[in-house]
Protein backbone atom coordinates (compact mmCIF):
# COMPACT_ATOMS: atom_id res chain seq x y z
CA UNK A 1 0.00 0.00 0.00
CA UNK A 2 2.84 2.26 0.92
CA UNK A 3 4.45 1.13 -2.27
CA UNK A 4 1.24 2.42 -4.64
CA UNK A 5 1.12 6.00 -2.62
CA UNK A 6 4.44 6.87 -2.94
CA UNK A 7 4.24 5.96 -7.20
CA UNK A 8 1.12 7.79 -7.37
CA UNK A 9 2.74 11.35 -5.62
CA UNK A 10 5.76 10.34 -8.30
CA UNK A 11 3.53 10.64 -10.93
CA UNK A 12 1.53 13.29 -10.07
CA UNK A 13 4.83 15.72 -9.74
CA UNK A 14 6.04 14.52 -13.19
CA UNK A 15 2.67 15.35 -15.00
CA UNK A 16 2.83 18.99 -12.60
CA UNK A 17 6.36 19.24 -13.91
CA UNK A 18 5.45 18.28 -17.70
CA UNK A 19 2.62 20.97 -17.53
CA UNK A 20 4.76 23.66 -15.83
CA UNK A 21 7.26 23.14 -18.32
CA UNK A 22 4.72 23.33 -21.21
CA UNK A 23 3.12 26.61 -20.06
CA UNK A 24 6.31 28.06 -19.16
CA UNK A 25 7.73 27.33 -22.81
CA UNK A 26 4.86 29.24 -24.47
CA UNK A 27 5.82 32.16 -26.89
CA UNK A 28 3.31 34.83 -26.03
CA UNK A 29 3.59 37.61 -28.69
CA UNK A 30 4.93 41.13 -27.86
CA UNK A 31 1.74 43.74 -27.22
CA UNK A 32 1.27 46.04 -29.45
CA UNK A 33 2.56 49.68 -28.60
CA UNK A 34 0.46 52.44 -27.20
CA UNK A 35 1.89 54.67 -29.49
CA UNK A 36 4.23 54.99 -32.63
CA UNK A 37 8.07 55.45 -30.86
CA UNK A 38 9.68 58.68 -32.05
CA UNK A 39 11.69 58.46 -35.10
CA UNK A 40 13.50 61.06 -36.91
CA UNK A 41 11.68 62.27 -40.45
CA UNK A 42 14.57 63.09 -41.83
CA UNK A 43 17.41 61.61 -43.36
CA UNK A 44 20.29 63.56 -41.10
CA UNK A 45 18.60 65.29 -37.92
CA UNK A 46 19.42 66.99 -34.64
CA UNK A 47 16.94 65.56 -31.75
CA UNK A 48 16.06 68.24 -28.77
CA UNK A 49 13.54 68.72 -25.94
CA UNK A 50 11.60 70.93 -26.40
CA UNK A 51 8.65 72.96 -24.68
CA UNK A 52 5.58 74.67 -26.04
CA UNK A 53 5.12 78.39 -24.79
CA UNK A 54 2.14 80.95 -25.68
CA UNK A 55 3.45 82.70 -28.21
CA UNK A 56 5.60 85.59 -27.33
CA UNK A 57 8.42 88.12 -28.38
CA UNK A 58 10.66 87.34 -25.13
CA UNK A 59 9.44 83.08 -26.24
CA UNK A 60 8.35 82.42 -22.45
CA UNK A 61 4.80 83.44 -20.84
CA UNK A 62 3.53 86.46 -19.07
CA UNK A 63 4.46 85.94 -15.25
CA UNK A 64 3.02 88.41 -13.02
CA UNK A 65 4.34 89.52 -9.44
CA UNK A 66 2.16 91.93 -7.55
CA UNK A 67 3.81 94.97 -6.16
CA UNK A 68 2.35 95.33 -2.82
CA UNK A 69 2.38 92.59 -0.20
CA UNK A 70 -1.27 91.42 1.50
CA UNK A 71 -3.76 88.61 1.76
CA UNK A 72 -5.88 87.43 -1.19
CA UNK A 73 -9.03 88.47 -0.68
CA UNK A 74 -10.74 87.69 -4.17
CA UNK A 75 -9.98 86.11 -7.50
CA UNK A 76 -11.61 87.58 -10.39
CA UNK A 77 -10.70 84.93 -13.13
CA UNK A 78 -10.35 81.55 -13.48
CA UNK A 79 -7.41 79.58 -15.24
CA UNK A 80 -8.25 79.19 -18.52
CA UNK A 81 -10.02 82.11 -19.36
CA UNK A 82 -9.64 84.87 -21.95
CA UNK A 83 -8.66 88.52 -20.54
CA UNK A 84 -8.03 91.94 -21.95
CA UNK A 85 -5.47 94.41 -20.84
CA UNK A 86 -6.41 95.66 -18.02
CA UNK A 87 -9.31 93.08 -16.89
CA UNK A 88 -8.85 92.40 -12.45
CA UNK A 89 -6.93 89.74 -12.13
CA UNK A 90 -6.40 89.16 -8.48
CA UNK A 91 -7.86 91.45 -5.43
CA UNK A 92 -5.57 92.39 -2.03
CA UNK A 93 -6.62 93.01 1.23
CA UNK A 94 -6.52 96.87 0.49
CA UNK A 95 -8.32 97.89 3.84
CA UNK A 96 -5.34 100.13 5.49
CA UNK A 97 -4.29 101.82 2.17
CA UNK A 98 -7.92 102.76 1.25
CA UNK A 99 -8.13 104.43 4.41
CA UNK A 100 -4.86 106.26 3.85
CA UNK A 101 -5.65 107.65 0.48
CA UNK A 102 -8.97 108.66 2.11
CA UNK A 103 -7.28 110.87 4.65
CA UNK A 104 -4.91 112.33 2.45
CA UNK A 105 -8.04 113.15 0.05
CA UNK A 106 -9.76 114.85 2.70
CA UNK A 107 -6.57 117.15 3.46
CA UNK A 108 -5.80 118.10 0.19
CA UNK A 109 -9.41 119.13 0.21
CA UNK A 110 -9.10 121.47 2.68
CA UNK A 111 -5.77 122.54 1.54
CA UNK A 112 -7.78 123.65 -1.40
CA UNK A 113 -10.34 125.33 0.35
CA UNK A 114 -8.53 127.13 2.53
CA UNK A 115 -6.45 128.00 -0.46
CA UNK A 116 -10.01 129.55 -2.31
CA UNK A 117 -10.58 131.10 1.11
CA UNK A 118 -7.02 133.09 0.33
CA UNK A 119 -8.12 133.96 -3.42
CA UNK A 120 -11.38 135.17 -2.33
CA UNK A 121 -10.14 137.89 0.14
CA UNK A 122 -11.91 140.69 1.26
CA UNK A 123 -14.54 138.94 2.94
CA UNK A 124 -18.03 141.61 2.38
CA UNK A 125 -18.75 141.36 5.50
CA UNK A 126 -14.81 141.62 7.02
CA UNK A 127 -15.00 144.58 4.72
CA UNK A 128 -18.40 146.30 6.04
CA UNK A 129 -17.36 145.86 10.05
CA UNK A 130 -13.54 147.67 8.75
CA UNK A 131 -15.68 150.31 6.97
CA UNK A 132 -17.91 150.87 9.91
CA UNK A 133 -14.53 150.72 12.43
CA UNK A 134 -13.51 154.03 9.94
CA UNK A 135 -16.50 155.90 10.19
CA UNK A 136 -16.71 155.60 13.77
CA UNK A 137 -13.03 156.91 14.30
CA UNK A 138 -13.93 160.14 11.76
CA UNK A 139 -17.17 160.37 13.81
CA UNK A 140 -14.80 160.53 17.02
CA UNK A 141 -12.23 162.89 15.14
CA UNK A 142 -15.29 165.50 14.50
CA UNK A 143 -16.82 165.01 17.67
CA UNK A 144 -13.19 165.56 19.28
CA UNK A 145 -12.64 168.56 17.25
CA UNK A 146 -15.93 170.03 18.08
CA UNK A 147 -15.05 170.20 21.67
CA UNK A 148 -11.70 171.64 21.02
CA UNK A 149 -12.71 174.48 19.28
CA UNK A 150 -15.23 175.08 21.80
CA UNK A 151 -12.91 175.39 24.37
CA UNK A 152 -10.16 177.16 22.76
CA UNK A 153 -12.90 179.82 21.35
CA UNK A 154 -14.07 180.15 25.40
CA UNK A 155 -10.18 180.43 26.13
CA UNK A 156 -9.53 183.32 23.56
CA UNK A 157 -12.90 185.57 24.57
CA UNK A 158 -11.80 184.82 28.52
CA UNK A 159 -9.02 183.07 29.76
CA UNK A 160 -10.28 183.18 33.12
CA UNK A 161 -13.57 181.40 31.84
CA UNK A 162 -11.49 178.16 31.27
CA UNK A 163 -8.35 177.28 32.25
CA UNK A 164 -5.17 176.08 29.93
CA UNK A 165 -5.31 172.26 31.08
CA UNK A 166 -8.57 172.03 29.70
CA UNK A 167 -8.10 173.27 26.50
CA UNK A 168 -4.17 171.67 26.12
CA UNK A 169 -6.54 168.40 26.86
CA UNK A 170 -8.67 169.32 24.65
CA UNK A 171 -6.46 169.18 21.75
CA UNK A 172 -4.67 166.35 22.69
CA UNK A 173 -8.07 164.12 21.85
CA UNK A 174 -8.44 165.44 18.60
CA UNK A 175 -4.53 164.28 17.77
CA UNK A 176 -5.42 160.65 19.34
CA UNK A 177 -8.58 160.96 17.57
CA UNK A 178 -7.21 161.67 14.46
CA UNK A 179 -3.93 159.28 14.95
CA UNK A 180 -6.95 156.25 15.14
CA UNK A 181 -8.43 157.00 11.76
CA UNK A 182 -5.70 156.63 10.55
CA UNK A 183 -5.53 153.36 11.68
CA UNK A 184 -8.66 152.65 10.96
CA UNK A 185 -8.16 153.66 7.51
CA UNK A 186 -5.35 151.67 6.98
CA UNK A 187 -6.43 148.06 8.57
CA UNK A 188 -9.82 149.20 6.05
CA UNK A 189 -7.18 149.22 2.60
CA UNK A 190 -5.31 146.16 4.18
CA UNK A 191 -8.84 144.34 4.65
CA UNK A 192 -9.71 145.81 0.99
CA UNK A 193 -6.07 144.94 -0.42
CA UNK A 194 -7.05 140.66 0.18
CA UNK A 195 -4.72 138.11 0.81
CA UNK A 196 -0.85 138.63 0.71
CA UNK A 197 0.85 137.09 -2.64
CA UNK A 198 3.16 135.30 -0.66
CA UNK A 199 0.48 134.07 1.48
CA UNK A 200 -1.42 132.66 -1.35
CA UNK A 201 1.74 130.77 -2.88
CA UNK A 202 2.56 129.25 0.57
CA UNK A 203 -0.88 127.94 0.32
CA UNK A 204 -0.92 126.77 -3.37
CA UNK A 205 2.55 124.84 -2.58
CA UNK A 206 1.10 123.12 0.11
CA UNK A 207 -2.12 122.18 -1.63
CA UNK A 208 -0.41 120.76 -4.67
CA UNK A 209 1.89 118.63 -1.92
CA UNK A 210 -1.34 117.07 -0.30
CA UNK A 211 -2.44 116.46 -3.56
CA UNK A 212 0.67 114.89 -5.27
CA UNK A 213 0.75 112.75 -1.57
CA UNK A 214 -3.03 111.66 -2.84
CA UNK A 215 -2.30 110.46 -6.07
CA UNK A 216 0.36 109.02 -4.99
CA UNK A 217 -1.45 106.49 -2.36
CA UNK A 218 -3.98 106.23 -4.86
CA UNK A 219 -1.60 104.81 -7.38
CA UNK A 220 -0.38 102.53 -4.63
CA UNK A 221 -4.19 101.81 -3.78
CA UNK A 222 -5.01 100.81 -7.52
CA UNK A 223 -2.00 98.31 -7.43
CA UNK A 224 -3.63 96.11 -4.54
CA UNK A 225 -5.97 94.92 -7.38
CA UNK A 226 -3.63 92.80 -10.34
CA UNK A 227 -4.86 93.69 -13.70
CA UNK A 228 -3.88 92.02 -17.13
CA UNK A 229 -0.90 93.89 -18.67
CA UNK A 230 -1.88 92.21 -21.80
CA UNK A 231 -4.40 90.60 -24.14
CA UNK A 232 -4.13 86.68 -23.08
CA UNK A 233 -5.41 83.73 -21.63
CA UNK A 234 -4.85 82.88 -17.65
CA UNK A 235 -2.60 79.85 -17.53
CA UNK A 236 -2.30 79.56 -13.73
CA UNK A 237 -3.44 80.72 -10.68
CA UNK A 238 -1.11 80.24 -7.77
CA UNK A 239 -2.31 81.86 -4.69
CA UNK A 240 -5.94 81.24 -3.13
CA UNK A 241 -7.85 83.40 -1.25
CA UNK A 242 -6.46 83.61 2.49
CA UNK A 243 -3.17 82.52 1.14
CA UNK A 244 -0.33 85.75 1.80
CA UNK A 245 1.54 87.26 -1.21
CA UNK A 246 4.28 89.88 -1.96
CA UNK A 247 6.32 91.08 -4.85
CA UNK A 248 8.46 87.52 -4.64
CA UNK A 249 5.51 86.08 -5.43
CA UNK A 250 3.82 83.30 -3.36
CA UNK A 251 5.59 80.36 -1.51
CA UNK A 252 5.03 76.54 -2.86
CA UNK A 253 5.20 74.59 0.76
CA UNK A 254 5.87 71.81 -2.09
CA UNK A 255 8.74 72.94 -3.75
CA UNK A 256 9.97 75.39 -0.79
CA UNK A 257 10.49 77.99 -3.60
CA UNK A 258 8.28 81.05 -5.10
CA UNK A 259 6.31 80.76 -7.58
CA UNK A 260 4.73 84.14 -9.57
CA UNK A 261 0.83 84.84 -8.49
CA UNK A 262 -0.79 84.25 -11.87
CA UNK A 263 0.96 83.11 -15.47
CA UNK A 264 -0.59 84.20 -18.33
CA UNK A 265 0.12 82.86 -22.09
CA UNK A 266 -0.83 84.96 -25.28
CA UNK A 267 -4.16 84.14 -27.28
CA UNK A 268 -3.37 80.83 -28.47
CA UNK A 269 -3.83 80.85 -32.17
CA UNK A 270 -0.52 80.05 -32.23
CA UNK A 271 2.04 78.27 -29.81
CA UNK A 272 5.77 78.23 -29.60
CA UNK A 273 8.25 75.49 -29.10
CA UNK A 274 11.34 76.53 -27.29
CA UNK A 275 14.04 73.72 -28.16
CA UNK A 276 17.26 73.62 -26.08
CA UNK A 277 20.22 71.99 -28.27
CA UNK A 278 23.25 70.72 -26.80
CA UNK A 279 26.22 72.66 -26.59
CA UNK A 280 27.85 69.64 -28.41
CA UNK A 281 25.55 69.84 -31.35
CA UNK A 282 25.31 73.39 -31.64
CA UNK A 283 28.03 73.53 -34.69
CA UNK A 284 25.60 70.81 -36.78
CA UNK A 285 22.82 73.42 -36.26
CA UNK A 286 21.49 74.34 -39.84
CA UNK A 287 21.55 78.06 -40.96
CA UNK A 288 18.51 79.71 -40.06
CA UNK A 289 17.58 80.12 -43.21
CA UNK A 290 17.66 76.34 -44.14
CA UNK A 291 16.16 75.13 -40.61
CA UNK A 292 13.38 73.18 -41.05
CA UNK A 293 11.86 70.97 -38.20
CA UNK A 294 9.37 68.26 -37.15
CA UNK A 295 7.69 68.03 -33.22
CA UNK A 296 5.96 64.60 -31.85
CA UNK A 297 3.96 64.82 -28.77
CA UNK A 298 4.62 62.10 -26.52
CA UNK A 299 1.98 59.97 -25.70
CA UNK A 300 0.54 60.33 -29.03
CA UNK A 301 0.96 59.40 -32.70
CA UNK A 302 0.51 63.35 -33.65
CA UNK A 303 3.52 64.99 -35.54
CA UNK A 304 3.41 68.78 -36.50
CA UNK A 305 5.65 70.58 -38.75
CA UNK A 306 7.01 73.82 -37.74
CA UNK A 307 8.10 76.98 -38.22
CA UNK A 308 11.31 78.49 -37.65
CA UNK A 309 11.23 81.81 -35.39
CA UNK A 310 14.51 82.64 -34.33
CA UNK A 311 17.99 81.37 -32.33
CA UNK A 312 17.90 82.98 -29.10
CA UNK A 313 22.06 83.82 -28.94
CA UNK A 314 23.09 82.93 -25.32
CA UNK A 315 24.12 78.96 -24.19
CA UNK A 316 22.59 78.54 -20.68
CA UNK A 317 22.76 76.08 -17.95
CA UNK A 318 19.27 73.71 -18.68
CA UNK A 319 16.98 74.83 -16.03
CA UNK A 320 14.02 75.15 -17.82
CA UNK A 321 13.57 71.40 -18.21
CA UNK A 322 15.25 70.07 -15.33
CA UNK A 323 14.81 73.20 -12.44
CA UNK A 324 17.96 72.33 -11.17
CA UNK A 325 20.10 75.12 -10.13
CA UNK A 326 22.65 72.66 -9.14
CA UNK A 327 24.07 69.75 -11.31
CA UNK A 328 26.84 67.15 -11.39
CA UNK A 329 27.29 67.90 -14.66
CA UNK A 330 26.55 71.54 -15.98
CA UNK A 331 24.88 70.68 -19.29
CA UNK A 332 24.39 73.76 -21.25
CA UNK A 333 22.12 74.11 -24.25
CA UNK A 334 21.80 77.01 -26.76
CA UNK A 335 17.39 77.97 -27.11
CA UNK A 336 15.85 77.73 -30.62
CA UNK A 337 12.54 79.32 -31.33
CA UNK A 338 10.24 77.78 -33.40
CA UNK A 339 5.98 77.89 -33.84
CA UNK A 340 3.02 76.16 -35.25
CA UNK A 341 -1.18 76.67 -35.65
CA UNK A 342 -3.08 75.52 -32.47
CA UNK A 343 -6.25 75.08 -34.69
CA UNK A 344 -8.23 72.04 -33.23
CA UNK A 345 -5.30 70.18 -31.80
CA UNK A 346 -6.95 70.08 -28.32
CA UNK A 347 -3.85 67.76 -26.64
CA UNK A 348 -1.39 70.47 -26.68
CA UNK A 349 -1.09 72.87 -23.96
CA UNK A 350 1.69 75.26 -22.74
CA UNK A 351 4.23 73.76 -20.21
CA UNK A 352 4.39 70.12 -22.32
CA UNK A 353 7.80 68.72 -23.45
CA UNK A 354 7.87 67.69 -26.63
CA UNK A 355 10.39 65.60 -29.15
CA UNK A 356 12.15 67.89 -31.48
CA UNK A 357 13.90 66.56 -34.86
CA UNK A 358 15.48 69.97 -36.63
CA UNK A 359 16.96 69.13 -40.26
CA UNK A 360 18.02 70.72 -42.73
CA UNK A 361 16.19 71.68 -46.23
Amino acid sequence: MRNKIIFAVSVLGILAGLLSAYILGRERPAQPPVFKPVSSPYDVAIYANGMIESEQQAGANINIYPEVPGPVTKLLVHEGQQVKAGTPLVQIDDSVQKATTEQLRLQSVAAQVQLQELKAEPRKETLDVAKAQVDQARSNLDAARDQYDKRRSSFELDPRSISKDVVDTARDAVAQAQTALGVATKQYELIKAGAWSFDISNQEKQYEALKQSYLSANALLQKYTVRAQSDGIVLALNAPVGSYVSSLGVYDSYTQGNDPLAVMGTPQQYLSVRCFIDEILVSRLPAPGKIRAEMSIRGTDLKIPLEFVRVQPYVSPKLELSNQRQEKVDLRVLPVIFRFQKKDLGVVYPGQQVDVYIGQK
